[in-house]
């Protein structure tokens, strides 16, 4: 079992920045991906961004070149950098482990509003 904890959304101008965190526990040594997914009112979950063990990155073209992921891997943490927000990126954001299933963490509200 891996338990995922994000931290870090919270309110922010349009052209502002934050920084997500997830932290893992449990069984992490069995986790080969972590990305980070956001899901806003009335839309479907999307996948934001997505890093594996050797650090190669993707991202959706709605942020790529504004998000970047990355991974401490001793803190068994992974991060999602988020500049330039717009009202668009207003939206639940998940962090998500895959090993032998796909893990969940409960979701932060990143709110990017005037």
């Amino acid at each position: 079992q891996v338990q995922l904890v994000e931290s870090g959304g919270g309110l922010v101008q349009p052209g502002g920045s934050l920084r997500l965190t997830c932290a893992a526990s449990g069984s992490t040594a069995s986790i080969y991906g972590m990305a980070w997914y956001r899901q806003a009112p009335e839309k479907q979950r999307e996948l934001v961004a997505f890093i594996r063990i050797d650090s190669s990155t993707n991202y959706s073209d709605s942020v790529k070149g504004r998000f970047t992921i990355s991974r401490n891997k001793a803190r068994n943490r992974w991060y999602l950098q988020m500049n330039n927000l717009t009202a668009e990126d207003t939206a639940v954001y998940y962090c998500n482990a895959q090993s032998t299933r796909h893990y969940w963490g409960q979701g932060t509200q990143v709110t990017v509003s005037s």
